[in-house]
């Protein structure tokens, strides 16, 4: 049974996890630029506030969940304001400097892992895809309990690690294959995407579009 809710958490964490939205594109553009040390940990920050959101509503709390839906606008303005302040950080960051801090051994994966959490953490209405998750892998928090529910949101955030770490691991391997010149374009292709779902999302508030739509993981 233990085995069982483990296994259906990590295939939640990855079902919530693979589609490609700003968070995969920042990760990718990390691996590329940085490491795969750097976007692995970014994608580790991404599953981390995932895990919390997965716990919110597995055990519907209700103090949390009315304090976002009390907010959701301000949340939603003010992560998309994020999205498109990233975005535009890595259109102008010259890839080739990210190298050689890198190199020198003065990346911050700390700050790779806080910005990812901070930014997915700016998107709550995806809490409601993960109480349709477990609606559909039949998981209740009232049916299992504490105990049993902890494991299986362990799960969760496993199957989101799994995911990060595969995804940056098979971008790392191409890495070597970029020319600094190739390296720009990505960021310059990347940033523009993600300052362009960012500044999406904050637009179609005034037209009353769900912000989860225009911000997947």
């Amino acid at each position: 049974m233990w085995f069982e809710l483990y296994i259906r958490g990590i295939l939640i964490g990855l079902t919530a996890s693979i589609p490609l939205g700003p968070i995969g594109i920042l990760c990718v553009q990390r691996t590329l630029s940085k490491s795969h040390k750097s976007g692995f940990v970014s994608g580790l920050g991404a599953s981390s506030a995932d895990t919390l959101f997965a716990t919110i509503a597995f055990f519907s709390l209700s103090v949390v969940l009315s304090f976002i839906e009390n907010n959701m606008m301000l949340i939603k303005a003010l992560g998309g304001i994020c999205v498109v302040i990233v975005g535009m950080k890595i259109f102008l960051t010259n890839p080739v400097v990210q190298i050689r801090r890198n190199r020198a051994g003065k990346g911050n994966l700390w700050q790779d892992y806080l910005s990812l959490f901070f930014i997915t953490l700016a998107n709550p209405a995806f809490i409601l895809i993960f109480v349709a998750l477990f609606a559909a892998f039949g998981v209740s928090g009232a049916s299992l309990g504490v105990g049993k529910g902890l494991f299986m949101i362990a799960g969760v955030f496993t199957g989101g690690a799994l995911w990060w770490f595969t995804l940056t691991f098979i971008v790392s391997l191409l890495r070597k294959r970029f020319r600094p010149r190739h390296l720009l374009w990505i960021n310059r292709i990347s940033g523009a995407v993600i300052v362009l779902l960012g500044a999406a999302a904050v637009l179609l508030m005034f037209v009353n579009t769900p912000v989860d739509e225009m911000l997947p993981k």
